[in-house]
């Protein structure tokens, strides 16, 4: 029940960050609201970040066992320096496809977008994910980083969304 829990929170929160995107940064209004658009962020919650991350969060605690400060720092590094790279790449990809993107459309966006996304995930996410590998118990860590990734789901949607 713990695992599907944190799905629906995911794919709540991935919702919740498209609308903020969609109504204060592009200010869209809700007449220009694109409901579709929040539906896919959803869907991508439910199906792809929440899975994805929660399991990456299993193995990350099989691989460097322990709670110290140096193990949630060598977390860290393995999850910004692995993770987050490929993660980001997939993420943009996915959304790409379910905008309906050609493969070359796709390629192309995630070309423009990826290393900016990413060095924002990097201004971000270190210092949450230190905080979240020291303090927060594996079982709430989803939950805690989708909490902090309102803020990111905004800025991704947006990314992800921008034509």
């Amino acid at each position: 029940a713990q695992a599907e829990w944190a799905l629906l929170v995911t794919g709540a929160l991935m919702g919740a960050g498209d609308v903020i995107a969609q109504q204060l940064v592009e200010r869209r209004g809700l007449r220009g609201h694109h409901g579709a658009r929040t539906v896919k962020m959803m869907t991508i919650g439910f199906c792809f970040v929440g899975p994805v991350v929660g399991g990456w969060y299993k193995i990350l605690d099989q691989l460097i066992p322990g709670t110290t400060k140096v193990v949630a720092v060598k977390k860290m590094v393995l999850d910004q320096g692995g993770f987050a790279p490929c993660f980001l790449g997939c993420f943009l990809a996915i959304t790409g496809a379910m905008n309906g993107l050609s493969v070359e459309e796709n390629w192309s966006k995630i070309r423009q977008d990826y290393t900016d996304a990413l060095l924002t995930n990097y201004c971000i996410w270190p210092p949450v994910q230190i905080a979240n590998f020291y303090f927060v118990p594996l079982k709430h860590r989803l939950a805690v980083v989708q909490c902090v990734a309102i803020v990111w789901n905004c800025y991704l949607s947006w990314k992800a969304n921008r034509v």
